[in-house]
């Protein structure tokens, strides 16, 4: 078991979990806890050591007031990055013998995706053999009319001519070797197979390949997209281009899933314009080690602009420090005295990581803006308790 199943085992266990109470019933010093009387009846109380606390990498951040950051929206999709692309292609003709991979498959560079017959490839082999043979003949040959011309037995002209048969020889030799390797063969004997190896690491995104089908030069039988980072091409309208920055921080929403943001930045924006749409394309690079983001898919890009929106300094919190529990969007508040208080909270807009908090919230208290999803597992096993009971 590792170690991070270990402590959140124990914080389920041994946690204590406290009914919210008036701080003068639950005998709690003046100043603590208030905060429960000031925003009504909330379903708990959760007590955290600091050992837990720091374990479970919970962190904290002061309330405060602030205006959201203004944002243009960009229409767009998910696409590949060209340098994180592959196709699979032969540059020679022949039949595919054998097929192992499909499509959304995973690969690493070098593997064997599939094995083509070339009879083209006996025939390089048994000229490769022959003149390499030839070369060495001729190679010793020169070496021998070196030795009779350094003891004065023969002529310069005939060690002129073996070392230019010689060089002859051996320049086919690697030519021959180099057309086996530029079809994917090697020079040693292994009949008229040539096995097909994946260019890069990644996924297989599309196949075109079936046994036994004759496959011509330069055909295209997959396509590998390492899809570890991607891009989002968001249409840009050209009353926007003058907001837009390269660098501009930005979050992406895609109608696969709406209630998920995915934070990136603007990495290029075109130089041309669409004449049919009179648009231009923004590329914002997007880290992707979940795997969700998928090639196609539409969303919107939100991206930051420097001018202000006008609206009145709120309450703001991150959006990773609002949890929905039940039909409830709460916050977990720190106490003086360590302990973590539920808040149930009223959201207004949100925009690039932060939300309004309109209601359930103080200026300068502190909620727990990493290590939430802890907090909430914990909240929902003592729920699980008390209803046993």
């Amino acid at each position: 078991m590792k170690p991070s199943s270990r402590w959140l085992i124990a914080v389920l266990a041994l946690s204590g979990c406290k009914k919210a109470e008036p701080a003068e019933s639950a005998g709690v010093p003046a100043g603590e806890h208030r905060d429960e009387q000031e925003h009504g009846e909330l379903p708990s109380q959760l007590a955290v050591t600091p050992e837990i606390a720091r374990e479970a990498g919970i962190e904290t951040q002061v309330v405060k007031r602030a205006a959201l950051a203004n944002a243009v929206a960009l229409p767009g999709e998910i696409a590949a990055e060209p340098d994180r692309t592959a196709r699979v292609s032969t540059v020679t003709s022949g039949t595919l013998e054998q097929v192992d991979f499909n499509e959304g498959s995973t690969v690493k560079k070098g593997d064997v995706l599939a094995v083509l017959r070339v009879p083209d490839v006996g025939r390089l082999r048994g000229a490769l053999a022959a003149t390499t043979a030839k070369a060495k003949a001729a190679r010793a040959n020169t070496e021998r009319l070196r030795a009779l011309r350094e003891s004065g037995l023969g002529a310069e002209q005939a060690v002129v001519d073996a070392e230019a048969e010689t060089h002859a020889q051996e320049s086919e030799a690697r030519a021959l070797g180099e057309q086996l390797q530029a079809i994917g063969a090697t020079a040693e004997v292994g009949g008229f197979r040539v096995p097909l190896r994946a260019p890069i690491s990644g996924s297989v995104v599309s196949r075109d390949a079936v046994v036994g089908q004759p496959i011509s030069a330069d055909r295209v039988l997959a396509t590998v997209v390492d899809l570890t980072e991607v891009w989002f091409l968001g249409r840009v309208f050209e009353k926007d281009l003058g907001r837009l920055r390269v660098g501009a921080r930005c979050e992406v929403q895609l109608n696969a899933f709406p209630s998920e943001r995915f934070e990136g930045t603007v990495d290029h924006v075109g130089q041309q314009t669409d004449p049919v749409a009179r648009t231009l394309t923004a590329r914002i690079r997007l880290a992707n080690p979940a795997g969700k983001l998928r090639l196609g898919l539409f969303g919107t890009a939100h991206v930051e602009v420097a001018e202000a929106n006008g609206s009145s300094p709120q309450m703001v919190v991150p959006r990773g420090a609002v949890a929905e529990v039940g039909k409830r969007s709460v916050v977990f508040v720190k106490a003086k005295d360590g302990d973590f208080v539920v808040h149930a909270v009223t959201l207004g807009d949100a925009a690039l990581g932060q939300v309004q908090v309109l209601s359930g919230l103080d200026e300068g208290e502190e909620v727990a803006v990493r290590g939430v999803f802890t907090l909430k597992s914990m909240l929902l096993k003592a729920t699980l308790s008390e209803d046993e009971h």
